[in-house]
């Protein structure tokens, strides 16, 4: 696309008049020149724009169909705890709503003990599951759709809270990917207090050029937002790292993500968190009857 803007300005510099007007005088060529190169400037400029856009555009909807497919998803979580050390968890979903247990500590499976106890608790949340009422079953799964709503939205919020550039091409594994940064948009109004971190942020995102789907994404909040009023403020530094990795279909769920936060409580006592996921294993999820039967 970048060649697409300098071809452009090419174009332009060789519809230059020097032959139509006959003698020119060095001084009104220079003038023509220069004025010929800003109008060349101007239309790559907003050549390039209406191509950050379209960029963004797909990829939002790239996103949206990977976040609607998500829940059709089983996979493995390795999650690295703060004190050092892992524990790795099987995700299903169980009747419309996700259930996570544990099956190894530090890369080494459970214990036959520990196992057996894993599976018992499986084998009780199916069984309850199974046996809800029709009410209850509802509120179950609306609480965890209210949840990924808000997962939704934030990333609505995303195009609209920051300005995206491009600032590049390159290869990044396997695919070749646009490169945008990310700065705030002034002027943005968050409507909900989670969106209002987006304020204070920067980002970089290495979109798949085929698919435009987000290879990597990193943010960095650059300047403290509160989050809370009078109770807390995210400060900068903290930093939050999405990898995706594609699947069939043109889907591409999360490989990787990492955050390091900083929040300061009733902005006197800071308070540090971290995370750091590793996702593997996608699968269909499997149907309840089959679930049912490892019992």
């Amino acid at each position: 696309m970048k060649r697409a803007s300098f071809d452009l300005g090419q174009v332009i510099l060789q519809q230059l008049p020097h032959r139509r007007y006959g003698a020119v005088n060095l001084n009104q060529m220079k003038s023509m020149r220069t004025q010929v190169i800003l109008v060349a400037m101007l239309a790559a400029a907003s050549f390039a724009q209406s191509d950050v856009d379209t960029i963004i555009q797909r990829s939002v909807e790239a996103n949206a169909a990977d976040w609607k497919a998500a829940p059709d998803y089983d996979y493995i979580e390795r999650d690295r705890q703060q004190g050092g050390g892992t524990k790795t968890y099987e995700e299903r979903m169980i009747l419309g709503s996700p259930y996570e247990r544990l099956i190894a500590v530090n890369g080494k499976p459970l214990s036959p003990e520990r196992q057996a106890q894993e599976q018992q608790k499986l084998d009780t949340t199916v069984v309850e599951r199974q046996k809800e009422s029709q009410q209850e079953r509802e509120q179950r799964i609306a609480k965890y759709e209210k949840e990924r709503e808000g997962e939704d939205l934030m990333m609505e919020q995303l195009t609209k809270a920051l300005d995206f550039k491009l600032v590049g091409e390159q290869r990044l594994g396997a695919q070749d990917v646009y490169v945008l940064k990310a700065t705030p948009r002034p002027g943005y109004e968050p409507p909900n207090t989670e969106a209002k971190v987006l304020t204070g942020m920067e980002g970089k995102l290495w979109i798949d050029k085929k698919t435009f789907q987000w290879v990597k994404v990193e943010a960095t909040v650059i300047h403290p937002v509160s989050i809370g009023g009078f109770l807390a403020e995210v400060e900068p530094g903290t930093h939050f790292e999405l990898e995706k990795m594609a699947l069939a279909d043109n889907i591409w769920l999360p490989k990787h993500f990492a955050m390091k936060s900083r929040a300061k409580i009733l902005f006197l006592f800071t308070r540090k968190s971290q995370a750091d996921e590793t996702y593997s294993g996608y699968h269909k999820t499997a149907p309840i009857q089959a679930i049912a039967a490892e019992r």
